[in-house]
């Protein structure tokens, strides 16, 4: 049996995409970090916060909006839109379950602030395992001001399990 001129030119096209594919997930693919601007929120300092200052007070819908744009700039397109991952890097929504579950006020609001370092130190240094990069640092990119106007997004997003 003959196989089809259309069906074999099909056939290589879907061998060279895969082929291609575990190349551009492992690395992301060819992310340029996108500058956000923040004057519209209190300046922060150059000193880094324990947790995040907008997560509420009257900055926080203005950090929300900002948060919201800066996340689809820069994150999206490996932890997904509207931080909903493909399975190729976390999903972020789910950063802080741990800490919803927690009866005492105090303990979940302490874990909440340790999730926020791990964020912080995440973002800025990114992570790097056996020599590949799985998420590429930020810092000098992202001010504190645009790093915690991303995380005042994702925790609009929390699910629980």
């Amino acid at each position: 049996m003959k196989t089809p001129r259309n069906l074999l030119a099909l056939l290589s096209a879907c061998a060279l995409l895969a082929g291609g594919l575990p190349a551009a997930a492992s690395a992301h693919g060819d992310v340029t970090p996108q500058a956000v601007d923040t004057h519209t929120l209190p300046q922060l300092g150059a000193d880094w916060r324990q947790d995040n200052p907008y997560r509420t007070g009257p900055a926080h819908d203005e950090a929300l909006r900002i948060g919201t744009s800066a996340f689809n700039q820069n994150c999206a397109r490996c932890h997904g839109l509207e931080a909903i991952s493909g399975g190729i890097a976390p999903d972020l929504r789910k950063l802080d379950t741990d800490c919803m579950s927690l009866a005492s006020a105090k303990q979940k609001e302490a874990c909440y602030g340790e999730v926020s370092q791990y964020f912080t130190a995440t973002v800025r240094h990114g992570r790097t395992r056996d020599g590949r990069v799985y998420m590429p640092p930020f810092e000098g990119v992202l001010t504190q001001e645009a790093v915690w106007s991303i995380k005042t997004y994702l925790e609009s997003r929390r699910v629980q399990e």
